[in-house]
């Protein structure tokens, strides 16, 4: 019987633009280079986008409200976003990628991940090829870059942190798991602020605390999401690079300690997860038509609720249509978690533009973040 031939470790990168909005802004503006700036709001109301690096010293960081971080950093600039012009650098970016493969998911207009098992360049070193697409993106665009490279897309998205800004890390297979033992868990791509601090509570602070639970225990605490824990802190990730990947919709949801009941409660968690999606819609750029509420009642039933408009609305337009949506007629019973999203988007014929090659090279490739 022919022995069957073993799957090749994967090549994966994991590119990162440096505070790419705010970077652009400093690049585009000499006269703001090497100064505290951020993209988005102004000193009495708004959200921040992004922050430059020299921002960032004062512990302002996107997502914050802009007049705490005015507060911070007394002779902070403010700069309005200009998504046409990060959307054409985005563009130019990508070019780079794909002049070493076809097999590029984009996550957002400044980040994305690459296959480069088998390039085009035919080189063997996924490290040479990143230190080369971060040299050709500088020179084609005057940004930095960062990158992290492994064999799955999970530690590669780890390792383009470890060296930011403008720089790049890698974790080889033989070292992942002891790597992964000694990373803080509010590290881990994945798991966020909420989920960590559960972690903690119960004891697991780092990777090592993590993987002393069985995927029994993970699943019983954390639902699906106890699968892919217990598999990340092993090294395990099995999604592939897709380069066909099309967002269909973009949201933000939170699950609160206590089940909720009164509207004034409701109004107001459900503004901070409006910020969080605001964020999210400023970091990919894109915009949709379609706004939906999603409830989930106490006794995890669930609901949604959509508005479509005609234009693409103004983030204030969302937040006005998300108060509609929650309050447009009564809640039957306590309320567990609230989400929002967008849906109906603008990027369908972007994503045809960039993917035009990749359509003739692929065209039946199957198609997950």
């Amino acid at each position: 019987m022919e022995e069957a031939i073993p799957n090749p470790v994967r090549k994966i990168i994991h590119v990162d633009m440096d505070a790419f909005y705010a970077s652009v802004e400093q690049m585009d503006h000499p006269e703001w280079r090497g100064k505290p700036l951020v993209v988005g709001g102004n000193e009495s109301r708004g959200v921040v986008a992004a922050a430059s690096y020299e921002a960032r010293k004062y512990g302002i960081f996107s997502a914050m409200a802009s007049a705490i971080a005015a507060r911070k950093c007394p002779h902070l600039i403010f700069a309005k976003p200009r998504f046409d012009r990060y959307k054409e650098l985005s563009l130019q970016i990508r070019e780079v990628f794909y002049e070493y493969t076809d097999l590029v998911e984009p996550l957002s207009l400044d980040e994305a991940f690459l296959d480069v098992t088998e390039n085009k360049m035919g080189l063997n070193s996924a490290i040479l090829i990143a230190k080369q697409i971060r040299s050709k993106i500088k020179e084609k665009t005057g940004l930095n870059a960062s990158a992290g490279v492994s064999y799955n897309k999970f530690l590669a998205k780890i390792a383009s942190d470890l060296n930011k800004p403008n720089g790049q890390a890698y974790i080889l297979p033989e070292d992942a798991e002891e790597f992964l033992e000694k990373l803080p868990i509010g590290k881990f791509f994945g798991i966020g602020k909420v989920t960590a601090e559960k972690m903690q509570k119960i004891g697991i602070h780092n990777g090592a605390d993590l993987k002393q639970f069985s995927l029994q225990f993970l699943t019983k605490k954390f639902g699906k999401s106890g699968i892919h824990y217990y598999n990340i802190v092993r090294g395990i990730h099995l999604s592939e690079v897709q380069p066909h990947r099309v967002r269909k919709s973009l949201s933000a949801e939170n699950t609160f300690e206590k089940d909720l009941s009164s509207i004034e409660d409701l109004t107001n968690s459900l503004k901070s997860i409006y910020e969080e999606l605001i964020k999210r819609i400023r970091k990919s750029g894109i915009k949709g038509r379609t706004v939906t509420l999603k409830i989930k009642y106490e006794d995890f039933s669930q609901q949604t609720r959509s508005k479509t408009v005609d234009q693409y609305p103004e983030e204030e337009m969302i937040w006005e249509i998300a108060v509609e949506l929650l309050t447009q007629e009564e809640l039957p019973k306590a309320v567990r978690l609230l989400g929002l999203g967008i849906s109906n988007l603008n990027i369908i014929e972007e994503h045809q533009h960039f993917g035009e090659q990749l359509l003739i090279q692929f065209p039946s490739q199957p198609r997950e973040s």
